[in-house]
């Protein structure tokens, strides 16, 4: 495809992900244009390409709160430093992360202002003013916004002092209500990764080690990156009455009584987008799936000094554009082999050619960026073909996608073994846990590796805790973790 000289050169530009990972996606972010980096450290600049993804994220995301009765607010950035006494055990995990705000102007302010790392003290103060009755509930209020955590370590996306977010917080009247929006959230989440930008995940339950400061249970999403590696893409929390009780969220219940709610929250943030550039991404850049693609199809007008090339090309985008997300690549100065390597580069799933010979037989070159199939499609009924082409490729990424996972998913209770498989052959090791927080630490003290969930598909692997030899009363997916 197109001119091997421009081909090596873009492939010469990107890392191979084999030689190393971390470099490859480096290497992946800033050649496609998502990301730069910014002036003040661990912060991004999400780019036009990078921020359409965040958006379309956005999209299918919304559009499902919306459809099980969630509205979207908005809450201020600063919190009053007092707030934090309420909830001093909640807040200790972020205290180390967290900015504070002392001047205002050339003002020392009387209070310490910290910028919200998440949102639940300022959200349930809110709450607390608003709940008086059993008819004020359930509040299902999402919001979409940034959050800024001191990060010591960053990466693009994936672990940023300051990133987008969702963060969702509902109050209930009852413990069930609660536990089935908790489970709710996380079938929305499973939705949007796996339907929508083809990423297969596995849901479970936190260790308690894990679980969310002030909640009763964490509940969470986790998918391999092509490296072996999980990532936390998406939690749900029940917080029972903690926060309640904390904020003092009370409501008269229908029996006369003053009671606690009972409350969640869920978030997922912009580290989905390198998930999805982790997943999916080969030597060659992005693969982007159709449904999430900011551009789902590019035109690439061949021989554009041949008289009608550029109009019919034209005429085919104004045909496409009502139905799919098109770009037409009309730019003089660049070649069309370097065209092609480009937009492969940008994981475009289907790229169009369109020259003379093309126009002659009434006809499109087609190809797929899954596969980099080329093949013919028919100018008739064109709509009717890309449309099955690209519910093909998103079908076929997601396959690809379980296929590496499955690969790279092992199921042991020999301890060697999964020292060794974390050593050698990174992946996810599935085996059996005794529940015990000591084995929790010994795991990933001597292997790196953590608990990522206990999975609601439960399967028997063994009767012993590999860390202890002592009866296991679970089974539990292990990995180390960006």
């Amino acid at each position: 495809m197109g001119n091997s000289n421009n081909e090596q050169k873009f492939v010469k530009e990107i890392t191979p992900m084999e030689e190393n990972f971390s470099q490859w996606y480096t290497d992946v972010i800033l050649k496609t244009d998502m990301v730069d980096y910014s002036p003040v450290r661990g912060c991004m600049v999400i780019k036009p390409y990078g921020f359409s993804v965040w958006e379309g994220i956005q999209r299918v995301t919304d559009w499902r709160f919306k459809k099980t009765g969630h509205k979207n607010a908005y809450f201020p950035l600063l919190i009053p430093e007092s707030f934090l006494e309420k909830e001093a055990s909640h807040f200790e995990g972020f205290a180390p992360e967290v900015l504070w705000v002392t001047h205002g102007g050339s003002e020392e302010l009387t209070e310490r202002l910290f910028i919200r790392p998440t949102s639940e003290t300022i959200i349930c103060t809110m709450y607390s003013k608003w709940i008086k009755s059993y008819r004020d509930l359930p509040v299902l209020i999402n919001q979409w916004c940034n959050v800024v955590r001191w990060e010591k370590t960053t990466r693009p996306f994936l672990r940023t002092a300051e990133f987008l977010w969702q963060e969702g917080h509902t109050v209930h009247a009852t413990y069930e209500e609660a536990q089935e929006e908790t489970l709710q959230m996380l079938e929305i989440y499973r939705q949007v990764a796996e339907d929508e930008l083809a990423m297969p995940v596995i849901l479970g339950a936190k260790s308690k080690q894990e679980t969310f400061a002030g909640a009763d249970r964490t509940y969470t999403m986790e998918a391999m990156m092509h490296d072996g590696k999980a990532l936390q893409a998406g939690t749900s929390h029940n917080l029972g009455q903690n926060f309640a009780k904390m904020f003092d969220i009370t409501f008269l219940d229908r029996d006369g009584e003053l009671k606690y709610g009972w409350s969640t929250s869920w978030g997922i943030s912009t580290r989905l987008i390198g998930g999805l550039i982790m997943v999916h991404g080969d030597n060659r850049g992005l693969k982007m799936p159709p449904r999430i693609a900011p551009i789902q199809v590019v035109i690439i007008p061949i021989a554009t000094h041949k008289e009608g090339v550029l109009d019919k090309a034209y005429e085919l985008k104004k045909q496409l554009e009502d139905k799919f997300r098109v770009e037409l690549d009309d730019r003089e100065e660049y070649s069309a082999g370097w065209k092609f390597n480009e937009w492969e580069m940008k994981g475009v799933p289907l790229r169009l050619e369109m020259g003379p010979r093309d126009i002659e037989n009434n006809q499109v070159t087609a190809v797929r960026r899954d596969t980099l199939e080329k093949f013919t499609l028919p100018l008739d009924n064109l709509e009717e073909k890309i449309e099955e082409v690209l519910e093909d490729i998103q079908n076929t990424m997601f396959k690809m996608a379980l296929e590496n996972r499955e690969k790279k998913t092992y199921a042991t209770v020999d301890y060697d073994e999964i020292k060794r498989i974390f050593k050698e052959n990174p992946g996810f090791v599935k085996t059996m846990w005794c529940e015990n927080d000591e084995c929790e630490d010994k795991l990933k003290a001597d292997t790196g590796a953590t608990i990522r969930c206990i999975p609601f598909e439960q399967e028997h692997i063994g009767d012993t805790c590999p860390m202890c030899g002592k009866k296991a009363t679970t089974m539990v997916y292990t990995a180390k973790a960006y």
